[in-house]
């Protein structure tokens, strides 16, 4: 089984994004989180690894890009979500390092991956 394992910034960017998105904490652990358990170690459609990180990050960072969220009806797939995951395949984890909608944040927090994961 799986373990996923956020960090607490991400909780607190989930949070916030909560109070606009009510339904965000069940579509993440329903639709992402279960879904993503079962098709590891492949990732889900949409997803893709982040490059330009530098050498010193060994283990595997990915955005997901088509995250659908109930909130964002007539959206589907396309909410503009981003969740920012690593996943440590040898111990079975997912790290869970950052979501945001892209209209506030053009990126990922790189300083955050970094910080992390060297």
């Amino acid at each position: 089984m799986t373990e996923f394992l956020p960090f607490v910034e991400f909780l607190n960017d989930l949070k916030k994004l909560n109070h606009k998105y009510k339904t965000l904490n069940d579509d993440l652990k329903n639709n992402f989180c279960e879904v993503l358990e079962v098709v590891l170690p492949n990732h889900l459609r949409g997803t893709v690894r982040i490059s330009g990180l530098g050498d010193d990050v060994k283990v595997p960072i990915y955005k997901v890009r088509h995250f659908r969220c109930q909130s964002l009806k007539g959206k589907g797939n396309r909410s503009g979500i981003r969740i920012i995951y690593a996943y440590e395949r040898n111990i079975d984890r997912v790290t869970l390092i950052e979501i945001y909608h892209k209209t506030k944040q053009e990126n990922h927090n790189k300083k955050r991956i970094l910080q992390y994961f060297t």
